[in-house]
């Protein structure tokens, strides 16, 4: 009898005719590249369209692009989407073409605000139509400040329209993590008593811009944060990897939630073109098996039956049985081996 060989596993970039792309902590950690990044997505680049999709609005389109292509990326200013140009998308259905707008935030807001006709303010007495408020380390309290004055100009906090770029709290830099501008956003929502409209990560708008400029039919995202990049891309119905070179590593993984959840785990971005194992359930559902490892929910437990690599495929097989179960992390017994598995 002949034997048919089963078919290897295709890789996560099966079908995808457009790679979206996260930086910070994706393709780049403070200045410099992340390993494997560059070399992996210039091989992606060869048979598909990338883009590079950023929550930072410090920087110009331009800029980030000058930043990629340093690293050895070809990148052009078009090929970037940033939460400022999805953020004056959104600031433009509210207000009137040429309004004056109180910016909060750098380089990378102001450009895109005075590139869609609007007058940059910085100061709530000349009555702005709208404030829109992105991150910039030199943003401080009296930038804030301005921001709650505007905002609150009738006293109850029910004035003018409110956009932010992003709300992510923390931002990865050469030094470590530092504060991002869902603390800055947090402080004038503390001021004010109400909460913007929100253009980036996870929020749907950037995605729409970004499938929008590109084209995408079978779009696939790649990111480094559950709470922003994987939620966003499962909002916007677009497939996810979750990359652990960044912020959320394999505890993260593990205990995210039902919405937060990535379709690929990827160590680094090398795995994008290797085959992606397949996911083998015992017939009762609690075992879950990728490649050589194994692991099993018992009862309040989770077990490691078989170690396999006791990496990345061990966590694969872990966060699928997580997954499977329904259960939220917080009640089960994780092996603590479990949270170094990557």
């Amino acid at each position: 009898m002949l034997h048919r060989r089963k078919p290897e596993p295709a890789t996560p970039l099966h079908g995808v005719d457009v790679l979206l792309a996260d930086l910070d902590g994706v393709v780049y950690a403070g200045p410099a590249a992340i390993p494997f990044a560059v070399e992996s997505l210039n091989r992606a680049a060869e048979t598909i369209r990338i883009g590079y999709i950023t929550n930072n609005a410090s920087r110009t389109d331009q800029s980030v692009a000058d930043h990629l292509t340093q690293l050895g990326l070809n990148v052009a200013a078009a090929d970037v989407v940033t939460s400022p140009q999805a953020a004056v998308r959104l600031l433009a259905e509210q207000v009137e073409p040429g309004a004056s707008i109180l910016v909060v935030g750098g380089d990378g807001l102001v450009d895109e605000v005075v590139k869609a006709g609007f007058v940059v303010t910085r100061s709530a007495d000349d009555k702005p139509a709208a404030v829109i408020q992105g991150f910039a380390p030199e943003v401080g309290w009296v930038h804030l400040a301005e921001a709650a004055f505007a905002l609150n100009a009738d006293g109850v906090g029910t004035g003018i329209p409110w956009i932010a770029t992003n709300t992510d709290w923390t931002i990865p830099v050469a030094r470590g993590i530092a504060p991002g501008n869902g603390t800055l956003v947090s402080a004038v929502h503390t001021a004010v008593g109400r909460l913007p409209v929100v253009a980036g990560k996870p929020e749907v708008a950037i995605f729409q811009e970004a499938t929008r400029r590109f084209g995408a039919q079978n779009a696939l995202f790649i990111g480094d944060r559950l709470d922003t990049d994987i939620l966003g891309a499962n909002r916007a119905g677009i497939p996810a990897v979750l990359v652990l070179t960044g912020i959320d590593r394999a505890k993260q993984a593990l205990a995210a939630d039902k919405d937060s959840r990535p379709a690929f785990i990827l160590e680094n971005l090398q795995q994008l073109h290797e085959p992606y194992p397949e996911t083998v359930f015992s017939k009762d559902g609690s075992t879950a098996t990728v490649n050589g490892a194994s692991v099993r929910i018992s009862g309040n437990d989770v077990q490691i039956v078989k170690d396999g690599d006791g990496g990345i495929d061990l966590l694969r097989a872990a966060c699928a049985a997580i997954y499977r179960s329904g259960r939220a992390i917080y009640g089960l017994n994780v092996p603590e081996r479990l949270y170094l598995a990557q």
